[in-house]
């Protein structure tokens, strides 16, 4: 094909950069149904296969965020070959164990405080609510999640949730920086530059439904564009059963890594290393019709700095300029009047408004009942 392949941002000839698109997909984190970790709760569940497809779909899409957070978006895997001590802490927040930051265990008891028994299939938008609870707990990675709800991206409440990193109070706080004892797994002085810095690595996701039972195509331009932009970190999406993670497209078909593939979960070897092959995709990436996506999705971007923030906006205003391209969502300012009682830090959300969002966003049966008034 003469069109070219767009991953995460980046842009690839299919004639000349073969090796480098298999590298770059083979290098992002899969993770994929599991049996045989320990018990979720303790007496739950010991695989996910056949309703954790959403949950480990939230696991890639953050994944990628820890990798661009600490890795960088030009970090590749090579088989076989040493990887640095990052890398390994960040699988590590996503193995099968309970005191993972983000593994299934932790995202599936987190999610009965949003009303999703052990077990029960997730939308993307419950996933998103979850995962933003529990970066809370990962302090090494000292994130800012923003969920951006009724297709509204308000730019002061982002700003307000990143630069809300405020300088240590105090010598007695900050321990001297010639010491070079590791802080959470980095040399001290970075972990002091880090929580000097006056913003949080920012990941935004955007839950959005694009139709009622099909993806309307009026969004697919739009939607394109999103994988597009440097800041990309894909999208999730699908119907109960059928949740997949995309990373990139070409022509009309989306590229994805599909969870849908039960491995048996992994545990350290006798010197302590984790194998880690399992965690690539190493054949070639699945794709499908982008007229096939399911409408219900949630779109991910990463800003590790407010100049990426500044230009993911001017991306955006620009991107409603394009013809053909209709907005998936709006970019404002300033919370709009309408809205009820902002909650501006967005650490808790609102029940009423979970429960609302879960009829919307996460219908598991595809009955919509189009009201004529």
């Amino acid at each position: 094909t003469k069109e070219p392949v767009w991953i995460l941002g980046r842009k690839y000839s299919v004639f000349t950069e073969k090796e480098e698109i298999l590298l770059d997909v083979t290098s992002r984190l899969w993770f994929t149904y599991r049996k045989n970790f320990p018990a979720i709760g303790g007496t739950g569940p010991t695989s996910d296969t056949g309703w954790g497809c959403m949950l480990r779909c939230g696991q890639m899409i953050f994944a990628q965020a820890l990798v661009c957070r600490h890795l960088g978006r030009e970090w590749r895997w090579i088989k076989g070959k040493r990887q640095m001590d990052n890398y390994f802490n960040v699988l590590n927040a996503f193995i099968d164990k309970k005191d993972s930051y983000y593994s299934i265990h932790q995202i599936a008891q987190m999610g009965v405080g949003e009303g999703k028994s052990i077990g029960q299939w997730y939308g993307p938008n419950t996933v998103a609510q979850v995962l933003r609870k529990l970066a809370t707990f990962d302090t090494w990675s000292s994130l800012a999640v923003h969920i951006a709800m009724d297709n509204t991206v308000v730019m002061e409440e982002i700003r307000r949730l990143c630069q809300s990193n405020f300088p240590c109070a105090g010598a007695a706080a900050c321990p001297a920086v010639e010491s070079d004892v590791l802080y959470n797994g980095y040399p001290e002085e970075a972990g002091v530059r880090d929580r000097l810095s006056l913003w949080k690595p920012l990941v935004l996701l955007i839950p959005l439904r694009l139709g009622l039972t099909e993806i309307n195509e009026a969004y697919i331009e739009t939607l394109k564009h999103c994988f597009m932009m440097p800041q990309s970190l894909g999208v999730i999406g699908g119907k109960p059963n059928s949740a997949h993670y995309f990373i990139g497209y070409v022509g009309e078909e989306l590229i994805y890594l599909d969870p849908h593939t039960t491995q048996p979960a992994v545990e350290p070897n006798d010197s302590g290393c984790l194998p880690d092959e399992s965690f690539h995709c190493q054949h070639p990436p699945c794709r499908m019709s982008i007229a096939e996506l399911d409408p219900s999705i949630a779109v991910g971007f990463f800003c590790n700095t407010e100049e990426d923030f500044s230009d993911w906006c001017q991306q955006i205003k620009k991107l409603s300029l394009v013809r053909g391209a209709l907005p998936m969502f709006e970019l404002v300012e300033r919370q709009p009047s309408h809205f009820s009682n902002p909650d501006v830090l967005n650490l808790t959300p609102d029940s009423s408004d979970a429960d609302r969002l879960e009829r919307f966003f996460d219908s598991e049966d595809e009955d919509f009942e189009i009201l004529s008034l």
